[in-house]
């Protein structure tokens, strides 16, 4: 009797429960309806009586969590025939290492746009000195906006060497809120884009890159897993020489199971790709984001200089706006203030401070006009 009383207490519990509007830049918000169904399915997947954290990731019933996580990233992002699907544990941040481990022979060519792709270069340079004073490797910047890191450059602008092995740019810098509203092309040279805050918020081209990856906690699940799109020629140019869990070459031939993955990670990710195609696919979803930057832009530009914008208007980001107000007190206050009011999130990195407001898949057009309301009431407070 104790023990059922003790059930009632815990319903009570979750019927009061009230969630956060979540605009961090990540991990980031979910979806409630899949983490309703992620809840429902995580003691006993599919009635199994066991979670999906908790079977074998070479068990039938995880190969078809696999394939459906993975024919779901197919379906939604329209992917080529030529392109394969990898799931590796680590983060973006690791490939930044991979990527010259296994592509870089002569030259790598690195477009720096904001602290993300900055990193990714820095990575490929230590790669370099790790073979030594003699190696004859080359880290080019291509194009670089550092320190500013507040536009996107023009095509014209990016100086791409014939010889490079590939280059590689961000499509979205979160921390500077930053994106390129174009793909960036390189002819016959391998073009590899960091996507990690971009991904499935848009419908792109993705047989003009040789590789994209993204971390999924964004916009695709949570953290711990990246995603790898990868177009089957480049994974012949891998080095053989490495070791197994850093080549591509494993990945690929050993079904993204070299060892044993972030089995809940992928599985989330299949729920994710559910919840895409049921909000109408990738146009759907880009329509309603470009609707809600459209929110948050307009009340920054409407604020006679109180809130005032990182990027320049014509590289603004839709995923993550980036601002400051006149004080960092004020800033504080700002944050403090919306916490109260249910909003989260919003304290800028670290490294350069402001308000970030990242506005991924899940955020509704509801949350953001939520958001927008209390700006617009702190400046007539605080202005």
């Amino acid at each position: 009797m104790k023990r059922e009383n003790k059930g009632l207490k815990n319903e009570g519990k979750r019927a009061k429960m009230k969630r956060i509007l979540n605009f961090s830049a990540g991990p980031s918000a979910l979806p409630l309806e899949v983490l309703e169904r992620a809840r429902e399915e995580l003691l006993s997947f599919n009635g199994i009586g066991a979670s999906v954290m908790e079977i074998s990731h070479r068990s039938k019933i995880f190969f078809q969590v696999f394939e459906k996580a993975k024919n779901g990233i197919k379906e939604v992002m329209d992917l080529p025939e030529n392109y394969e699907v990898l799931f590796i544990s680590g983060g973006a941040s690791l490939q930044f290492a991979m990527i010259p481990m296994n592509f870089l022979k002569k030259k790598a060519c690195y477009v720096v746009t904001g602290a993300w792709s900055f990193k990714a270069m820095k990575e490929a340079e230590k790669f370099k000195e790790f073979q030594g004073k003699n190696s004859k490797l080359e880290i080019l910047r291509a194009y670089s906006s550092e320190p500013d890191f507040s536009v996107i450059p023009l095509p014209s602008e990016i100086e791409i060497d014939k010889q490079a092995d590939y280059v590689h740019y961000c499509s979205n810098e979160t921390i500077d809120g930053v994106e390129f509203d174009y793909d960036l092309e390189a002819g016959e040279i391998p073009v590899i884009c960091d996507a990690s805050s971009s991904i499935m918020s848009k419908r792109i081209d993705v047989s003009k890159y040789s590789m994209i990856y993204a971390g999924a906690q964004k916009n695709l699940g949570p953290s711990g897993i990246t995603i790898v799109l990868m177009r089957k020629e480049l994974l012949e140019l891998c080095n053989l020489k490495l070791p197994t869990l850093l080549s591509y070459k494993s990945f690929s031939e050993n079904n993204s199971m070299p060892n044993t993955p972030n089995t809940w990670g992928i599985y989330l990710i299949g729920l994710m790709c559910d919840w895409i195609k049921e909000k109408g696919g990738l146009e759907k979803i880009e329509e309603v984001n470009r609707k809600k930057a459209e929110l948050v832009y307009k009340e920054i530009d409407s604020s006679d200089g109180f809130y005032r914008g990182r990027a320049k208007p014509n590289a603004r980001s839709r995923m993550n706006v980036t601002f400051a107000l006149p004080s960092k007190d004020l800033e504080e206050q700002f944050c403090v203030e919306a916490k109260r009011l249910g909003m989260d999130g919003l304290k800028g990195h670290r490294s350069v401070g402001g308000i970030r407001v990242s506005l991924y898949n899940a955020i509704t057009l509801e949350d953001v006009a939520k958001l927008v309301e209390f700006m617009r009431d702190f400046r007539l407070k605080k202005s």
